[in-house]
């Protein structure tokens, strides 16, 4: 099976989670960048459901024009393989750059995630 997020980004996506309970203000940026290396999908994940370490959150993008929120799940994500057959893959160097909510804001006005 693929893995798709580190021991270390667990822990920031379970204190992401965690702390977006406390405040459901919290606009965290995104901790993995998840991507299809030869489709045009993308994921960028904030949180880990605390009780099913299984369902992520954050921005989707299957590569059809219309990036939006919501979950995922890992093992899932880790099963698919795009039109070559290749697994998606961890960015291994993903940094963030902004907000969810900021990716998110110019990923509908772009009809896809740009970064």
């Amino acid at each position: 099976m693929t893995i798709l997020i580190t021991d270390e980004q667990r822990v920031k996506l379970l204190a992401n989670a965690h702390a977006h309970a406390e405040d459901p203000d919290l606009d965290p940026p995104p901790v993995v960048r998840l991507f299809t290396p030869d489709a045009h999908a993308t994921w960028l994940l904030t949180e880990l459901d605390p009780e099913d370490a299984d369902t992520a959150f954050g921005l989707c993008d299957l590569g059809l024009g219309m990036p939006e929120l919501g979950l995922v799940r890992l093992s899932e994500l880790a099963s698919v393989r795009g039109p070559m057959g290749l697994s998606i893959m961890h960015d291994l160097y993903f940094v963030a750059q902004r907000s969810l909510s900021e990716y998110t804001r110019l990923a509908r006005a772009n009809g896809s995630i740009t970064d």
